[in-house]
C-alpha cells in the first residue's frame, strides 16, 4: 500500500463510520431494520397462525426474515438516507472534498455490510437459542444469496434515491417493502396466494432471496431459479442506478 492509499483508506473508513451512525441513529430506522424482522420471527414462530406449508414455522420464517432484513436495510434505510442527503446538498458538498464518489459508495457499502452482519447474527442467535432452529445446510449458497440480495436491493434503493424527490423516495421505499412483505412468500406460504401473484412474488428480489436461503438451509444447496433471478435483478438494478443517479438535488 503506497502513501496515497493510506489517507484514502482512512477517509473511506471515516465516511463508513459516519454512514453507519446515520443508518442506526433514528428510532424509525432501527424499527424497520431490526424491530420488524425480529418481531415477525419471534411472534409468528411462537404463535403459529401463518400458513408455512409442511415446515415448522421457525424453519420457514428464518430465511424469509433474513430476506426482509436485507430489504429493510438496502431498499428502505439506505434509500431514505441517501435521498435526504441529496435533497439537503450533502452529496453535492461531498463532491468538493478529497473523497471521490467511488470512495463514498464504498463507504456506504461498508456501512450496509456492518448493519447486515449484526442483523444476520441477531436473527441466527435468536432462532437457534430461543426458537430451536436447526439449519441443515447453508454453506456457500446462503452467503452468496445474501450478497446478491443485498446488491439488488441496495441498488434499487439508490435508484429511487437518485431519481425521485426525497419525500417520494420515503413513500415509495416503504410501500415497496410492504408489497414485498405480502407477495414474496417470505412470511407465509405463497401457495395461499393467487397463482399469478405468487409467481410474480417468487421472482422479485425478496422472494428469490427467501427461496434461495430456504433451499440452502434445508440442505438443498443452490436454488437455480432463485439465483438466476437474483443475478438478473442485481445486474439490472446496478446498471440502472449507475446511469440515472443524480448527485445534485
Amino acid at each position: 500500500m503506497n502513501e496515497r492509499d493510506t489517507p484514502m483508506l482512512q477517509a473511506v473508513l471515516a465516511q463508513a463510520g459516519m454512514e453507519l451512525r446515520l443508518l442506526v441513529r433514528s428510532g424509525e430506522s432501527l424499527l424497520v431494520t431490526f424491530g420488524i424482522p425480529v418481531g415477525i420471527l419471534v411472534f409468528f414462530s411462537l404463535v403459529e397462525v401463518l400458513p408455512t406449508g409442511e415446515r415448522r414455522a421457525v424453519d420457514f420464517l428464518v430465511p424469509g426474515v433474513l430476506a426482509l432484513s436485507v430489504a429493510a436495510t438496502g431498499l428502505v434505510a439506505v434509500a431514505i438516507q441517501t435521498a435526504f442527503e441529496r435533497k439537503y446538498g450533502v452529496l453535492k458538498r461531498l463532491g468538493g472534498t478529497p473523497l471521490p464518489r467511488a470512495g463514498f459508495l464504498a463507504a456506504k457499502a461498508l456501512a450496509v455490510a456492518a448493519v447486515l452482519a449484526v442483523q444476520v447474527a441477531l436473527v441466527a442467535v435468536l432462532a437457534v437459542s430461543l426458537l430451536d432452529w436447526q439449519p441443515q445446510g447453508g454453506g456457500l449458497a446462503a452467503p452468496l444469496a445474501v450478497l446478491l440480495g443485498t446488491l439488488a436491493t441496495t441498488a434499487l434503493g439508490l435508484l429511487m434515491a437518485g431519481t425521485l424527490r426525497a419525500e417520494a423516495t420515503l413513500a415509495a421505499s416503504n410501500a415497496a417493502f410492504l408489497v414485498l412483505l405480502v407477495i414474496s412468500g417470505v412470511t407465509f406460504d405463497a401457495a395461499t396466494l393467487p397463482d399469478g401473484l405468487a409467481a410474480v412474488g417468487r421472482v422479485l428480489p425478496v422472494g428469490a432471496l427467501g427461496e434461495a436461503l430456504r433451499v440452502a438451509f434445508d440442505g438443498g444447496g443452490f436454488a437455480r431459479g432463485a439465483f438466476v433471478a437474483l443475478v438478473v435483478w442485481s445486474a439490472v438494478a446496478v446498471v440502472a442506478a449507475a446511469r440515472t443517479f443524480r448527485w445534485e438535488p
